[in-house]
């Protein structure tokens, strides 16, 4: 297990796509603890938007994140976060491997709709449509 200071494979692996796909946006913030005096963390998250990323790795391998209790504190957190508004993307190994720049856009545009408007409702409709294009063109290439 790394430490927090110390990021995973996966959390490089994303950090460097956001890096090389994300063309201006913002950095995000490392490790950002979203929810006092809990010391839940997102691994990256960009706090003005409410727009977060959690690197989950093991998918496969029975990692910490598909066993039961990891998974129900999991499931703690992300509903903790959904209700203070937060948008959290789980991204897993395989899916950052398969499609980075899918992944990388729906964060952009999460995060694009929440500058625009300044108000977390709205440009929901940009990103269920952005997500079905992304469905849609994976439904097509196989």
């Amino acid at each position: 297990m790394t430490s927090r200071s110390e990021p995973s494979s996966l959390e490089r692996t994303f950090a460097f796509y956001w890096r090389v796909l994300a063309d201006g946006l913002p950095e995000p913030e490392r490790e950002y603890r979203f929810a006092s005096p809990r010391r839940w963390r997102f691994d990256f998250a960009w706090p003005a938007q409410r727009v977060a990323v959690e690197c989950d790795g093991g998918t496969y391998s029975g990692g910490r994140h598909t066993r039961g209790d990891g998974y129900r504190r999991d499931a703690e957190k992300l509903n903790a976060a959904a209700a203070l508004g937060w948008r959290v993307f789980r991204v897993t190994a395989d899916m950052l491997r398969d499609d980075p720049h899918g992944i990388v856009d729906m964060v952009r545009t999460a995060i694009e709709g929440q500058e625009q408007s300044g108000f977390f409702a709205s440009g929901r409709e940009d990103i269920s449509a952005r997500i079905e294009e992304i469905v849609r063109g994976d439904e097509e290439s196989e």
